[in-house]
């Protein structure tokens, strides 16, 4: 697929329009039909649902109020997004909570798979020579807190609610693709029973993913897994490896171990062979013990993927920071995932234009200022990702010769009154 945009400082559609231009309408009609998502609706369908929350989200309003009344800017503004008229709040309401989230998380894989070929990898990335090729996933999860007397589905703690989103990040795009919303109570190791991968992927998460049935699955899917061991696990050393003396001095010890509890025999891991590598954190002043199935690979390689973890905090935070996702718009757990999924279809446009119309290195909250600035504006897209700057310009000069209208009626009164002339300071 390749993405093209007109270039030009003046736009007939404006920038919100542009921007939902990126969403191709086969796809969106495809969705729809799949998910009957349309059926029995004559008014607020999925696309203005669609258009409404994605305006809520580059615009990071706060009610459906806010979402109400920055659509209904002009009637022009309206006709031009390819809507009959702007929604009222209790339908944007009643749509939030029944249309089922499904078509949207089905647009999302959609969005992923039509821009596969066009979806570059993200700016900073540094490919690790020794595993170059293999696809790296990212897992972890994020907790959202909410009010649990409004979100009685969301439970958490006693008095506490919660909406916990599992992720499978995409190291080299830095672009989710595994997905699921649950109650904050559910752990992260139970959140991603359902991420799959295929042959040769390299898997890596954090000490809540310990688990020896998840460790089975992973070898017997053939992926290459890199995780934090627990502090109480019992294993048996079986080889200590040779550490490099001349490079590599982070690492501090290198070995094959054989799990021996009950419950790594029970999920048929006592006799796996796994590797047991511990590293000294400089930046942290502490030390991390890691383990991996894989025994071709250098520790450092082993230190360096578990270290590109930290890539999901990044993440996490970006969306938090600069969409709307932790103040929800429905109490409904429908709702709730509607408005989440939405989010990230957002983030997915925004990084798309980013990585290959921008030519501008924009970080990504000062991308997604400039876009919400700009938002209502009739500017063409390249023009406003490439054209404009923050640096200080002048206003158009006006003619000296031109009297000043505010001098010529201060003037005309004075003389009325039979007084000097003044001139007036504003």
């Amino acid at each position: 697929m390749t993405l093209s945009t007109k270039i030009g400082k003046k736009s007939e559609t404006p920038l919100f329009g542009q921007i939902l231009n990126l969403i191709p309408n086969h796809l969106l009609i495809t969705v729809i039909d799949k998910n009957l998502s349309d059926k029995h609706c004559s008014k607020y369908k999925t696309k203005d649902q669609l258009v409404s929350m994605m305006f809520g989200q580059l615009n990071k309003c706060l009610s459906l109020r806010e979402i109400c009344i920055g659509l209904g800017n002009t009637p022009e503004f309206i006709t031009d997004l390819g809507l009959e008229q702007s929604p009222a709040r209790s339908t944007m309401s009643d749509g939030n909570a029944k249309r089922d989230y499904k078509v949207f998380e089905n647009l999302y894989s959609g969005l992923m798979d039509y821009y596969k070929g066009t979806y570059s990898k993200r700016p900073e990335y540094k490919v690790i020579q020794e595993i170059k090729g293999k696809n790296i996933k990212i897992i972890d999860a994020t907790t959202m807190s909410v009010c649990l007397s409004l979100f009685d589905w969301a439970n958490f703690r006693t008095a506490k609610g919660g909406i916990k989103t599992h992720v499978s990040l995409d190291e080299a795009t830095m672009v989710p693709d595994m997905i699921n919303i649950t109650e904050a109570k559910v752990s992260d190791r139970r959140g991603c029973d359902n991420f799959r991968y295929e042959k040769d992927t390299i898997v890596v998460d954090d000490r809540g993913y310990f688990d020896f049935k998840l460790f089975r699955t992973r070898i017997d899917d053939k992926n290459h897994l890199v995780t934090r061991i627990k502090s109480n696990i019992v294993y048996e050393s079986i080889i200590e490896m040779v550490l490099p003396k001349d490079k590599d001095q982070h690492i501090l010890k290198d070995e094959i171990i054989k799990f021996t509890s009950v419950s790594a025999e029970a999920a048929g891991m006592k006799d796996v062979l796994m590797r047991r590598v511990a590293v000294y954190i400089e930046e942290d002043n502490r030390t991390v013990e890691l383990i991996t199935n894989n025994m071709m690979w250098s520790a450092a390689t082993i230190a360096e993927l578990y270290r590109r973890r930290w890539l999901i905090e990044t993440f996490f935070k970006l969306i938090k920071q600069n969409l709307q996702i932790k103040t929800f718009l429905g109490t409904s757990q429908n709702a709730c995932k509607s408005q989440i999924f939405i989010g990230l279809i957002t983030y997915f446009i925004l990084e798309l234009i980013r990585r290959t119309i921008s030519t501008v290195k924009h970080k990504f909250g000062h991308f997604v200022t400039l876009i919400r600035i700009c938002l209502i504006q009739y500017r063409g897209l390249d023009y406003i990702v490439n054209g404009i700057t923050d640096t200080v310009k002048k206003g158009r000069q006006k003619n000296k010769d031109m009297p000043n209208p505010c001098q010529q009626t201060m003037k005309f009164r004075s003389k009325k009154n039979n007084s000097e002339p003044k001139t007036a300071f504003f």
